[in-house]
């Protein structure tokens, strides 16, 4: 016989059934006091953005980089990091049977220092879907829980388990369906709030200083990694977008697929490439229901 939360899942619409997670996921409960009152427009205006691009540069907007729509679904995730420096990330409200549920990388809500020591949970979280030019058009949502896997808290070099779902304050009315297990060299759009790029045609504007979402798009490709190395299942498209997009979501098939965690290199043939005619892509594991499914189970059951 099913279980309650087994029905609650068959009725929403792009979400299938999953088995109760285990000890592998771990939720923390964050403070939630005085969230919404620290991040005042001064505050959001005052964090740093990459550099402009010199003056006269003519503006590029192609697959690399581009504007993005305006989105209920995508925005932007403000915190506190384990520094306690202000930060930000990119996160989307996905299909759940809470309807507060949303996803972003695990390296937005837990890291450890430089050497891979000393752990420590983020803070103050805030989603701000739609956020443009310091506008909050739907409002905004207190992050009340983190859902990571075991493995990450562990060690946050395991590129395939930077994920995690946040469990909001108040329910969303609008969501993005999630897919578990697709294949991952499909035509995607992978969205952000970056806060710098390396191309000219890009720094300084309003997509690439954190200010509105940005897009790329194109097929996927695996990251091939060190030839020393097995490839993890991190895949991405060519994209320019910075800091602040990880978190951002890949969408393929109309549904969330992934979430932006680590630029990777490759050369016009899809191998390593360490210098040369490299092109930046831009990429993050391919939602499995090993992982995925069960983290998302997790928080979308969450009260």
């Amino acid at each position: 016989m099913l279980s309650v939360v087994a029905l609650l899942l068959l009725g929403v619409p792009g979400v299938a059934a999953a088995s109760p997670p285990g000890t592998d996921v771990v939720v923390h409960d964050l403070d939630t006091n005085g969230v919404a009152s620290y991040w005042t427009p001064d505050r959001v205006a005052a964090m740093p953005a990459g550099p402009s691009a010199p003056p006269g540069t003519p503006p590029v907007d192609d697959a690399t980089g581009a504007p993005g729509p305006i989105s209920r679904t995508i925005g932007r995730l403000f915190f506190v990091d384990r520094d306690g420096e202000d930060s930000s990330c990119t996160a989307t409200v996905v299909v759940s049977a809470n309807k507060r549920t949303a996803v972003t990388a695990g390296h937005c809500v837990h890291t450890a220092n430089l050497i891979g020591q000393d752990p420590k949970w983020h803070s103050k979280m805030l989603f701000v879907p739609g956020f443009r030019d310091g506008a909050r058009p739907f409002g905004e949502f207190v992050v009340r829980q983190a859902v990571v896997h075991r493995t990450w808290i562990a060690d946050d070099q395991q590129t395939e388990f930077d994920q995690a779902f946040l469990v909001l304050d108040k329910p969303s009315r609008v969501s993005e369906d999630i897919a578990f297990g697709r294949p991952a060299d499909r035509f995607a759009r992978e969205y952000g709030y970056p806060r710098a790029a390396g191309q000219a045609g890009h720094q300084g504007r309003p997509e690439f200083t954190g200010q509105r979402l940005a897009q790329c798009w194109g097929t996927p490709v695996l990251n091939p990694g060190h030839p020393d190395l097995a490839p993890e299942n991190v895949w991405g498209v060519p994209c320019d977008m910075g800091g602040g997009s990880s978190g951002g979501p890949r969408i393929s098939g109309g549904a969330v697929v992934g979430v932006n965690v680590q630029s990777f290199n490759v050369d016009a043939g899809g191998r390593w490439c360490p210098f040369g005619q490299c092109v930046r892509h831009l990429g993050g594991a391919q939602f499995s229901w090993k992982i995925t499914a069960a983290l998302h189970h997790r928080a979308s059951t969450s009260g």
